[in-house]
Parts: structure tokens; sequence; C-alpha cells
């Protein structure tokens, strides 16, 4: 039953990510994109990561796709229709994509997986602890990127509902 809920999952994000890249409608676009966040976020629900899965649907499907129809919704784009993209720009971009699928694939391949030592008596606290260490194996660094991922999705809210009405 897991598989066939995996595959449903998965089939949901890749129809609705390709929606979202080739929809000339800004709005819709941004829908979509919300879809495919909420696909992931069900994929960790199924491999048992609910805490990833609550900040997956927390910070990009609560926070950035808010920002970003909020952002479309100020500068008054609703039916804001896109422009299509050159022959050249779609084969950059689709070779870019398969040289990331191909690093992905090949760093799966090439890393010993080894199962973890007291799965079952894991706390949240060596959770929090780990994810904010600057020591190894501490995430403290991405967790700093993400925030200042955050931060230029606000400034780039503010921006885009400014227009060009932004001076010195």
């Amino acid at each position: 039953m897991e598989r066939i809920i995996f595959y449903l999952l998965a089939l949901i994000i890749i129809i609705f990510a390709i929606k979202a890249v080739s929809s000339r409608k800004m709005l819709r676009a941004v829908i979509y994109l919300l879809f495919v966040l909420i696909g992931i976020s069900g994929i960790y629900f199924l491999v048992d990561y609910s805490f990833i899965a609550a900040v997956q649907l927390a910070v990009y499907g609560g926070g950035v796709i808010v920002l970003i129809i909020f952002s479309v919704l100020l500068v008054h784009h609703i039916e804001l229709r896109l422009d299509v993209t050159s022959l050249n720009h779609r084969i950059l971009a689709a070779s870019l994509s398969l040289s990331g699928i191909g690093m992905t694939l090949y760093a799966i391949d090439t890393y010993s997986f080894s199962p973890v030592e007291n799965y079952n008596t894991i706390e949240i606290e060596q959770i929090g602890k780990g994810m904010l260490s600057y020591q190894e194996g501490g995430f403290i660094l991405p967790f700093e990127v993400i925030s200042v991922l955050l931060v230029a999705v606000m400034i780039g809210a503010i921006v885009i509902a400014k227009g060009g009405k932004l001076e010195k």
C-alpha cells in the first residue's frame, strides 16, 4: 500500500511541477508549486519524518508561497502572462536539470548508507542539538542559509510589490 501511495505522490509532484514551469499565468504557476510542495511533505509523512514534513508545510507551503501570492496580488498582476522562453533557454535548463539528476543519482549510488544505531532512542533534544551544532555533522550553516533565503524572499516580495515606486 505504501508503494502505491508513494507512486501516486510522485506522479502528483511530477505533473504539478511540469504545470508550474510551463504555465504562462503567474498565479496558476504559484498554485501548482504549492501542490508540488504539499506532495513533497506527503512523501516526508510517508517515510515517517513528521517533523521535516511539518517544516516543509509551514516554511515552504505556508511562508514562501504566501509571500509570492501576496506580491503577485499587490502588484495587481493576477492574470500576468509570462513570456515564452526561447528554445536555447529550454535546452540549457533541460541539460542543467539532467546533470543535476545525474549528480544526485551518482551521490546516492556511491554513498554507503549505514543503519543508525539505537534508532528508537533518539529524542527531540538530540535532534535539536544536532541541527544547531557547529561541530562535525551539525546543520547550523544550512539553517542560516535557509534563514538568509527567507529574508531574500521577503525583500523580493517587497520589491515586487513596490514595483517602479521604489526610490532612494
